[in-house]
């Protein structure tokens, strides 16, 4: 029986060897060039949530929630992540403000695009360890959606959450949580980190994680009615409809990272 996978799939093959290149070489590079990327994409984000959300205010809810992921990269930078942070805490409170008869919405349109942005820039930081732990959490974002894709497509099989995602089968959600984990456990053999099986737990828990968040915007997708958060990346939608996974799965990281040692969060995830 013939796989046929989706009709966008030369799209989106060109649009992440345009985009994953450009993501690894700002990591290579970190500092303030890392964090604009990342800033600029959070700010992105929280522009298709408004126009997803359908928000009051608009572009006085951008230009809030812009201004707070500015000063909050700024701070990650400078290696402050619990000031980065708490300020991203309180933009989501004042982005409520400006939006009060969708607060809700409004707060969480902010908390996505921080964690898209913030976190990664956090376990970047100034560590020598802080390469690995951005390359390690790509590495199980990426490996998860991508074999989540292709393994769904060759396998089918039962649907995952058909009222949600009508597309998403459970054993394309099982070859993404083997994929990821994988990855996760190959990047830390390369770096020669010694934790290699607590690693391939963290490593499956953030490619289930991710897998949470990609559901979690195709709920809200399918709850305002629409297919696309944006027509920004061909073949992949929105910059938030390529982000959701990652920014489920490096708020999870950030959580494990500060908690464990927030003066050195890189080394804290990749269990050092």
């Amino acid at each position: 029986m013939p796989v046929h996978f989706g009709a966008d799939l030369k799209s989106r093959t060109l649009s992440a060897l345009v985009l994953v290149p450009v993501v690894l070489a700002a990591a290579w590079l970190g500092g303030i060039a890392f964090a604009i990327l990342w800033v600029v994409a959070g700010g992105l984000i929280l522009n298709e949530w408004a126009g997803l959300a359908r928000l009051d205010n608009h572009a006085v809810y951008v230009g809030i929630g812009g201004a707070v992921l500015a000063g909050a990269g700024l701070l990650a930078v400078l290696a402050e992540p619990s000031w980065a942070f708490s300020l991203a805490a309180l933009g989501a409170a004042a982005c409520t403000l400006a939006v009060p008869r969708q607060s809700v919405w409004a707060m969480t349109g902010m908390l996505v695009a921080a964690s898209a942005a913030l976190p990664v820039v956090v376990l970047r930081g100034t560590s020598s360890l802080g390469l690995v732990a951005v390359l390690f959490l790509c590495a199980i974002v990426w490996a998860t959606d991508i074999f989540a894709y292709f393994t769904g497509r060759a396998l089918g099989g039962h649907k995952l959450w058909p009222r949600v995602s009508p597309n998403k089968t459970w054993s394309g959600a099982a070859g993404g949580t083997l994929a990821g984990t994988l990855a996760g456990v190959l990047v830390g053999l390369a770096a020669g980190l010694p934790a290699l099986l607590p690693l391939a737990g963290l490593a499956l828990v953030l490619s289930v994680v991710s897998q949470g968040g990609d559901l979690a915007e195709s709920a809200a997708k399918r709850l305002f009615g629409v297919k696309d958060a944006s027509q920004l990346i061909p073949g992949h939608g929105g910059l938030l409809d390529r982000l959701d996974g990652f920014a489920a799965a490096a708020a999870a990281a950030a959580v494990v990272a500060v908690l464990r040692g927030p003066s050195d969060p890189a080394a804290a995830l990749l269990l050092w």
